[in-house]
């Protein structure tokens, strides 16, 4: 069972790794977000992010969905894990 606490909580890091690297990248206006690697990237965290960002309008030119996405990821992944050692 460790094992697999082990292995959903690397999964959990990576995709919230990939999101920071997403948010950081986007400052960069020079990036062309069509060529590789940039554009993984941007395909697989932008599945998690438009969800968010259906419900969460950019404020003053700032886009904040990824902030509410990011604590949403933490509470998910904090309670699967929880869920998980309890079994």
């Amino acid at each position: 069972m460790s094992g697999l606490i082990y292995g959903i909580n690397n999964i959990f890091n990576l995709y919230f790794f990939l999101i920071i690297l997403r948010i950081f990248l986007s400052w960069i206006p020079s990036l062309r977000w069509e060529n590789q690697p940039w554009r993984t990237l941007r395909e697989i965290t932008d599945i998690y992010l438009n969800l968010f960002r259906r419900w969460i309008p950019p404020f003053g030119g700032l886009d904040f969905s990824p902030i509410v996405a990011l604590i949403v990821l933490q509470l998910l992944q904090n309670l699967i894990i929880y869920i998980l050692l309890k079994l």
